[in-house]
C-alpha cells in the first residue's frame, strides 16, 4: 500500500479538516443563546483555535469568549558562569576527548603532509597524498615538480589537495557543533556555563563562511572516487594481483570515507530532503533513504574515518620507511 508523504495533499486535508471544523462550531453557536456561552464545548474553542493557525476567519457570531487571566511571578535570569552547573554527570568527558582526539589529528596531519617523502610504498599510495599531482613517484600525474615553481617555496604533494578534505571536514554539521564546544566552549555542554554573555551564531561572519559546506561536500565526493581508485591499485604488485596488508588498509578507509562523506546532511537535502513530495521520485527516495541510513550514524563514521585515514598514512609510512614490513596474504 503506497501512503501518500506529500507535503500538499497532507497540507490540503489539514485544511479541509480545519474549515470542517469551523462550520461545525458556526452551527453549534447559531443553536445557542448568545448570553449562554459558557455552554459551548471545548471542540469549539479547539477549532476556533486551529483555524487561526492556518490563516481562517474565526469570526463566530456572538460574544467572544471570556478570558481568563493566569496568575504569575516574574523570576530573575541569572547567567551562569564559566563551568557553571548542576549536572551531577561527567559532561566533561566529550569536550575533551574530542578536544583531545581533534587536536593529535591536526598536529599528525599538519607534520606528515609538510615531510614530502615516505607517502608511497610499491602500489600504496598515502591518502594524505592522493591525488598526487606533481611528484618524483609513479603515482603523479604530470611528472616531477615544473620549474615555474618558486624555489623559496617548499613543496610538498599533499599541500596542493589537502585543503579539500579539511573544508569539509571543518564546515561539517557535526564537527561545528563538536569543536565549538570543545574548542571554543560555546557552550562546553548543555546546561553548562560558557564564557560569553552573548550569541550570534553562525548569522554573522566570520562564520557564516560555514555555509560553504555544500560546495566543499561536491569535491569531496570526487575524492571518495580517487581514493576508491587507489584502492583498486593496491591489489596490483609489480608480479601481478595480489592481496597485502595494506590493501586492506587502503580498502576500509575508502569505505570509510565513503560512509562519512555519503551520509552527509548537504548530500542528504540534495538527493532528496528539498522535494517537497519525493515519494513521486523514486530514484530520490532511494537516494534519500540510503543517505539517511548513513546520516543515523553520522558522527560514527566521522570518528571512525578520522582514525582510518590516519592510520593508513602512518602505515604507508611505517612501510617506507623500512619499520613496518607489508605481509602478502596472496
Amino acid at each position: 500500500m503506497n501512503v501518500p508523504c506529500c507535503k500538499a495533499n497532507v497540507k490540503r486535508q489539514t485544511q479541509e479538516t480545519v474549515k470542517a471544523e469551523l462550520s461545525a462550531a458556526r452551527q453549534w453557536t447559531s443553536e445557542l443563546d448568545q448570553k449562554d456561552i459558557s455552554s459551548l464545548s471545548a471542540s469549539f474553542f479547539l477549532a476556533v483555535d486551529r483555524c487561526a493557525i492556518y490563516g481562517y476567519s474565526t469570526f463566530v457570531p456572538g460574544p467572544a469568549p471570556p478570558r481568563l487571566d493566569m496568575p504569575g511571578i516574574s523570576l530573575p535570569l541569572k547567567p551562569r558562569a564559566f563551568g557553571e552547573t548542576k549536572r551531577r554527570d561527567t559532561w566533561w568527558l566529550t569536550p575533551l576527548a574530542v578536544f583531545l582526539g581533534f587536536s593529535s589529528f591536526i598536529v599528525y596531519a599538519t607534520w606528515a603532509a609538510l615531510q614530502g617523502e615516505h607517502y608511497t610504498h610499491g602500489p600504496y599510495l598515502s591518502p594524505f597524498y592522493s591525488p598526487e599531482i606533481w611528484g618524483n613517484t609513479e603515482h603523479a600525474w604530470f611528472g616531477t615538480l615544473p620549474s615555474w615553481w618558486p624555489e623559496w617555496l617548499p613543496y610538498s604533494p599533499a599541500m596542493l589537495i589537502l585543503w579539500a578534505p579539511a573544508g569539509f571536514r571543518m564546515t561539517c554539521y557535526y564537527y561545528r557543533g563538536a569543536y565549538y564546544k570543545a574548542f571554543w566552549a560555546d557552550p562546553p555542554a548543555c546546561s553548562v556555563g560558557e564564557p560569553r554573555k552573548g550569541y550570534i551564531g553562525e548569522s554573522s561572519w566570520p562564520l557564516r563562511i560555514q555555509n560553504i559546506h555544500r560546495y566543499f561536500m561536491y569535491v569531496a565526493v570526487v575524492f571518495i572516487g580517487l581514493l576508491a581508485w587507489d584502492a583498486i591499485k593496491s591489489y596490483w604488485f609489480a608480479d601481478g594481483f595480489g592481496i597485502g596488508v595494506g590493501s586492506l588498509v587502503l580498502t576500509v578507509n575508502a569505505v570509510l570515507l565513503g560512509g562519512y562523506t555519503f551520509g552527509c546532511h548537504s548530500l542528504r537535502h540534495i538527493v532528496g530532503g528539498r522535494i517537497d513530495c519525493i515519494s513521486e521520485s523514486p530514484t530520490c527516495h532511494k537516494l534519500y533513504k540510503g543517505c539517511s541510513a548513513l546520516n543515523k550514524r553520522h558522527m560514527v563514521w566521522a570518528w571512525m574515518s578520522l582514525s582510518s585515514v590516519m592510520f593508513a598514512d602512518v602505515y604507508v609510512r611505517m612501510c617506507s620507511m623500512g619499520i613496518w614490513h607489508d605481509v602478502r596474504i596472496i
